[in-house]
């Protein structure tokens, strides 16, 4: 009697708790699939481009498999960690802005060296100038794009809604006196997948 009672109580803990040990959702441990509201399909979607994103850094470097922390919620990805210097992180967040399905990247890489002044205050003028020319430039909507510039280079991140768009916000950035090199991981809207559910 007294083992039909341990199984039974040993039994119900397990049945009871499988779902909060074995599906950590996306809101962490002890969360269930079913109380996660992103549909099922969404989640599996998630779940291949963290996958995915975390593989192909891992391949570049074995230390992100470590360092550097994926997290994708309905097609937006998270990244945090440290890296030795900025062009690391901006190298992580281009690779995170081609990951197929991804709609946006929150780049929070915290970056271990010293802090350099005068290439700072240049990159910060660069950035000041395109964000500005893109505000005024009608034909661009601002909002859709992240600026990163790092020692003149300048990193472009967004979403354009027509191709003259992304020639535009290209155009733009090449015209800023001292920049050495754009580069631009911009993508059309037609080109997205994008869920409305």
């Amino acid at each position: 009697m007294k083992n039909k009672l341990i199984l039974l109580i040993l039994t119900f803990l397990l049945i009871t708790n499988c779902v909060g040990t074995g599906s950590k959702g996306v809101f962490g441990t002890g969360v269930s699939v079913a109380l996660d509201p992103r549909s099922l399909g969404t989640q599996v979607d998630d779940a291949i481009m963290q996958y995915s994103l975390s593989t192909r850094l891992t391949a570049i470097d074995g230390n992100y498999a470590f360092g550097i922390k994926v997290k994708v919620l309905d097609g937006r990805i998270f990244l945090t960690g440290k890296v030795e210097d900025p062009e690391e992180k901006l190298q992580i967040n281009k690779i995170a802005w081609e990951t197929k399905g991804v709609r946006s990247v929150r780049n929070d890489v915290k970056i271990k060296e010293k802090f350099n002044v005068k290439i700072s205050a240049k990159d910060l003028l660069i950035n000041s100038q395109l964000k500005t020319a893109m505000i005024l430039n009608k034909k661009i909507k601002s909002r859709n794009y992240k600026i990163d510039t790092y020692k003149k280079k300048i990193f472009i991140y967004g979403i354009a809604l027509t191709s003259e768009e992304k020639d535009e916000v290209i155009n733009e950035a090449k015209k800023i006196m001292d920049v050495e090199d754009v580069i631009a991981s911009i993508f059309l809207v037609e080109d997205l997948r994008i869920q409305k559910n």
